[in-house]
């Protein structure tokens, strides 16, 4: 009798824990499965009639939008959405969104062609800053007639200095050259690049520079002499003086 006592007595025990340890594995299942709805309810907050109230004039007079009373309030878009729909009715709510929709794209589309015109009228100033008149090109004989006058300087107006320095050839021969022989008088016209010149130095070391094996460097040390010869210079084709400064003319 007491073994059957004591076997029945274990029996209860070990069938308590059993259904005990059940039941702890439900309630965790439970909450295992069901957490994302037990936090969205526990997240739900519940307002007031006053705030409620609150809500709908910020949302109908001050034009909030749904986000900006969610976070006014502390709570979630839902929760915001749900109470403006159960206090100003669903089709009201949706009149107002549709309302907000359409201003919100007609603000958009106005931004639009405001800066396609913009657009337009910055391309069309920039064409006009670019707008230029073509000239019609002066003759070409007159354009270089004044160029021709304006290059040489009559001997007369020249101040010489007292010396200068010439370079002739090994025969005491003076080296006669043409004008186009020169590169800093190139730009001439054709016609002058054909006078037959002489070169003078105003000193001897850009002279000697100048001078070949087959040449010598002579000094002249009365520059005036230039102006007593000039005719006989004229009567041997000899029309134009050479200097580094200076085109001369006699």
């Amino acid at each position: 009798m007491l073994y059957l006592f004591i076997k029945l007595f274990f029996f209860c025990y070990f069938l308590s824990i059993f259904l005990r340890l059940n039941f702890l594995i439900e309630i965790d299942n439970f909450f295992f499965y069901n957490k994302k709805t037990i936090l969205i309810r526990l997240l739900a907050r519940r307002l007031s009639v006053q705030i409620k109230k609150e809500i709908s004039n910020l949302f109908i007079h001050e034009k909030l939008s749904v986000e900006q009373l969610s976070k006014k309030f502390e709570c979630t878009n839902a929760t915001i959405t749900r109470n403006l729909k159960k206090e100003l009715g669903d089709e009201k709510y949706q009149e107002i969104i549709g309302s907000r929709i359409s201003k919100r794209n007609s603000i958009n589309s106005n931004n639009d062609i405001k800066f396609d015109q913009d657009k337009t009228l910055s391309l069309n100033s920039e064409k006009q800053e670019f707008n230029f008149v073509e000239l019609t090109p002066i003759d070409y004989e007159i354009e270089n007639f004044p160029r021709k006058e304006l290059s040489s300087v009559p001997i007369q107006e020249i101040e010489f200095p007292n010396v200068v320095y010439m370079i002739v050839s090994k025969n005491i021969e003076l080296e006669i050259k043409l004008l186009k022989d020169y590169p800093d008088w190139e730009f001439l016209p054709e016609e002058d690049l054909k006078r037959k010149a002489i070169e003078i130095h105003f000193d001897s070391k850009s002279a000697k520079g100048a001078c070949s094996k087959d040449q010598k460097v002579i000094k002249v040390p009365n520059t005036d002499v230039f102006r007593i010869v000039s005719p006989i210079l004229i009567s041997r084709g000899i029309s134009r003086i050479v200097s580094a400064e200076k085109l001369i003319a006699l």
